[in-house]
Parts: structure tokens; sequence; C-alpha cells
């Protein structure tokens, strides 16, 4: 019996990211202002460095920045069914591992994309809390900026701002656990906290360059006190993107 194969997608049926984002935040009516568009920079690979309190945030930041962004997702996203296929859709990439992490940036930066990592992790996600407060930032997108040979390379800020509440769903947090038993975050009780946008502002900051001299500094006995002096120097920015 002849095993029957599929044809292949061509490019032009794939589905844009940047299209399909746009096409997001037109269909839920989302109320997007953006400032400080023009310090977006040009030409150059650039690591979107957000806060993070929605499932609409990378569609959100996508359309604000008028640019494709491949955005690092929680593992557990690759294991759901659908959601997996919606991840892929929009150009997202797993955080399996931190060397998935680098071998996934390292080829994106290499061709001048854009990546955006939302440093606050799953914590921001998966409990309800201010709307203009940020967490402490993990800082493996430091250690990737500093050890990915591309010059120049952009880390640019963005804030997403708005005070709008969010809610327990009806999800129980517990059935992510199915997917990644190893998150202690999934074993809260009560169900899976959800924040829909009805006006959000993208603001974005200027941009912090990492150079050659940055890097040398990095090799040497202090290079994780370094990478965190660059998550901080990040987070501040943030930070004071979301305040009044």
């Amino acid at each position: 019996m002849t095993a029957l194969s599929l044809p292949a997608v061509p490019d032009w049926a794939v589905p844009d990211p940047l299209d399909l984002s746009q096409g997001v935040v037109q269909l839920t009516g989302v109320r997007l202002t953006v400032s400080g568009q023009r310090k977006v920079p040009q030409g150059v690979p650039m690591v979107v460095v957000s806060n993070h309190r929605s499932v609409m945030d990378a569609p959100v930041l996508m359309a604000g920045l008028n640019r494709n962004i491949a955005f690092v997702c929680h593992q557990y996203m690759e294991q759901v069914p659908v959601l997996r296929d919606v991840v892929s859709q929009f150009g997202a990439f797993p955080l399996n591992t931190p060397k998935g992490l680098f071998r996934q940036g390292y080829k994106r930066l290499r061709r001048k994309e854009a990546i955006g990592i939302f440093p606050e992790g799953a914590q921001s996600m998966v409990q309800l809390q201010a709307p203009r407060q940020v967490n402490p930032f993990h800082r493996g997108f430091a250690h990737l900026a500093l050890r990915v040979p591309v010059e120049p390379l952009a880390l640019l800020p963005v804030a997403l701002v708005s005070d709008e509440v969010g809610f327990e769903s009806p999800i129980p947090l517990r059935l992510l656990s199915w997917f990644d038993p190893d998150e202690p975050l999934f074993q809260q009780s009560g169900g899976h906290p959800l924040v829909f946008y009805r006006q959000v502002e993208v603001k974005i900051g200027d941009p912090i360059w990492v150079t050659s001299r940055d890097r040398e500094q990095y090799q040497g006995r202090h290079g994780t006190e370094f990478a965190q002096q660059l998550t901080d120097h990040c987070w501040s920015a943030v930070n004071d993107l979301l305040q009044p």
C-alpha cells in the first residue's frame, strides 16, 4: 500500500503573524494606542522586553510595534492541542530549556529578526495583581543578549499599560499541571486568572544597546552579576513606563 502524502502548504498560504495580530486587535475591538513608536530600531536585531498580563499581549505588541516578533512562550503551550497550533501561527517558540532559548535566539537574531520575551515568567499570568505591578525579571534574556555574537543589538523596553482588572475564570489552574507537572505555580487552587483588554497603551522606551564592551565585561568572573545589572536596568525601564 502506497502511503499518501499531503501537499506542502505554499508560503503565500501561511498567515503572516503581524497580519494575524492586527486582525485579532481589530476583531476584539481593543482600543490600542501607541507612544514612542519612533524609538523602535529599524533594520537591526532586537529583543522586546515587556510586562505580561493577558493572553492578548503578544498580538497587541506586534500590532503596536508594527513588526513581526517571535515571542518566547511557556513550554506547556506546545503540549496543549489547538493552543499549540495558535502559538505556532503567531511565530512563537517554547522555552523548553535555556539551551533551547539560546539556540533559537541565536538563529533569529543573526537573521536580524525581533524576538520578544516576558521576563516575569508565569507568575504574572497565574496570580491576580494590580494592573501596573511588574514582578522581578528572570535574567535569561540578558544572558542571551550578552552571548549572541550580533552587533548592534537592541533591548527594547515596552510597557503594556491598561487599568483593566482581571478575574478568576472557571478554568482550574491545576489543569495546566497536566502539561507541565514541574511548574509549582500550576499547583495552586482556584481558577486561572484572565485579563481582557478593552483599552491598552503600548508605551515604548529608549532602546538599551548591547555592545562588544558589554560582552567583554560579561566574560569575566562577574558575568552573572553583570547580567543581573542589565536585567535590573530593563526592569526599571519597564516599571517607569508603567507609572502614571
